[in-house]
């Protein structure tokens, strides 16, 4: 049983350094627990990991239980312990849908649930650059070169959009509104996305954090321009102000992430 006891401070995690020397990739026994949703009811807000360009913005024809035109669906490839997002809008006659970090080894998988429930694959978005990251997008490319790439300006990767800080991604006339929120520490170019907070977005809030945060750790710091300092940074100027509600998130919870690295 998960308990929740207050998202992690900066007095109870006293060292920035808490965040190097971690695995890339953390498997847990209970995939469950990055549902990230043992949470009361009257207050949800999920962690997942998980555009305006220049302030303009991108729009594109797309469960929670609060929200249901949303569609939601989180899928594990098991190798490389990655988890992938997929989210679309079953209300709109096209039902228009995204993919967060899909992996190259399940593309197949993903797109054949796509298919098989209906929905028209608009983006295959990435929260940084690595491997386990990225492959899939570009295989997706291959087969629907339709499908609009996305990552961040920063990770200096090629994409069909190149995303910066405060930029939004809009799909189904602002029903799903992904705010980008640079988190760098894991790799200089790693985003989180975060859905919108207006009435007419999904709820309860979700966010996709890639590695920048996982559970019961971070990613790895040691390599590709990570920095554990600006890792720390990132998390509590970024994910942990996406709102209150967050202090009831395992990803967030603070023994957990002191476990983790004690377990170090």
């Amino acid at each position: 049983m998960l308990r929740a006891v207050g998202l992690f401070s900066r007095s109870s995690l006293e060292a920035p350094t808490l965040f190097s020397s971690l695995p890339h990739q953390i498997h847990l026994p209970n995939p469950r627990l990055a549902l990230a949703l043992a949470v009361p009811p009257q207050i949800r807000t999920t962690i997942f990991a998980g555009f305006m360009i220049g302030k303009r913005t991108i729009m594109a024809a797309t469960s929670t239980t609060a929200s249901p035109k949303l569609l939601f669906r989180q899928l594990f490839e098991k190798d490389s312990s990655t988890y992938t997002y997929l989210l679309a809008d079953v209300s709109h006659p096209d039902k228009p849908a995204l993919l967060i970090d899909p992996v190259d080894k399940t593309v197949e998988r993903d797109l054949s649930l796509i298919r098989d429930l209906g929905l028209k694959l608009v983006y295959a978005m990435n929260t940084h650059v690595h491997a386990d990251h990225v492959t899939g997008t570009g295989l997706i490319k291959t087969k629907m070169p339709e499908v609009k790439s996305v990552v961040s300006k920063a990770s200096g990767a090629r994409a069909d959009i190149l995303i910066e800080p405060g930029d939004k991604i809009s799909i189904a006339s602002l029903f799903l509104e992904l705010q980008v929120r640079a988190t760098p520490g894991h790799t200089s170019g790693c985003v989180t996305y975060v859905t919108g907070d207006g009435p007419s977005q999904p709820q309860p809030r979700m966010a996709f954090t890639g590695d920048a945060l996982l559970i019961r750790g971070c990613g790895r710091t040691d390599f590709q321009s990570g920095s554990p300092q600006q890792l720390y940074k990132s998390v509590h100027s970024q994910v942990t102000t996406v709102g209150e509600e967050i202090q009831y998130n395992p990803r967030l919870t603070k023994d957990e992430i002191l476990t983790s690295h004690t377990r170090r």
